[in-house]
């Protein structure tokens, strides 16, 4: 079972490192798709209650006022996924502002494949007096500065 998990762990690196360097290529179509950004959700009861299934962020970049968002979870082909980027409604004072915001997956899938989405949010609602914004990912370590 240890090694099941140890391979498992090589496989899901080794993948991650070519989906990165592929779309880090300028002949790569995914690369260079227009994403129809979804905007972000502004409710402090949905923040706290949406659903979380598990996920993993990979990468975070902003696009103007569009947040793009890569990230992996287990299921089939990902099509059937609700995902949602919800903030907080919450402002926390300091140096750069900051802002708490959950990636909600719904995921029903039950094949064993790893999958990977990359999903855009238009996140120009979220913006304050002062010019920028530090963006917090709670459900992952990862956060950007968001400047406008």
């Amino acid at each position: 079972m240890r090694n099941k998990l140890i391979q498992m762990k090589r496989i899901l690196i080794f993948t991650v490192f070519v989906l990165l360097c592929y779309n880090c290529s300028e002949n790569n179509p995914i690369a260079n798709n227009d994403y129809t950004a979804s905007s972000v959700i502004v409710n402090k009861d949905l923040y706290a209650t949406a659903p979380s299934d598990y996920l993993e962020v990979i990468a975070l970049s902003i696009d103007n006022d569009s947040l793009r968002i890569m990230f992996s979870s287990g299921g089939c082909n990902g099509n059937t996924w609700d995902v949602k980027l919800i903030d907080s409604s919450s402002i926390l004072e300091s140096f750069p502002v900051q802002r708490n915001l959950r990636l909600s997956l719904k995921n029903k899938e039950l094949c064993k494949a790893i999958v990977f989405k990359e999903m855009a949010f238009d996140i120009s609602k979220l913006q304050v007096e002062g010019g920028k914004i530090q963006l917090n990912i709670t459900n992952s370590n990862k956060r950007i500065l968001y400047e406008y």
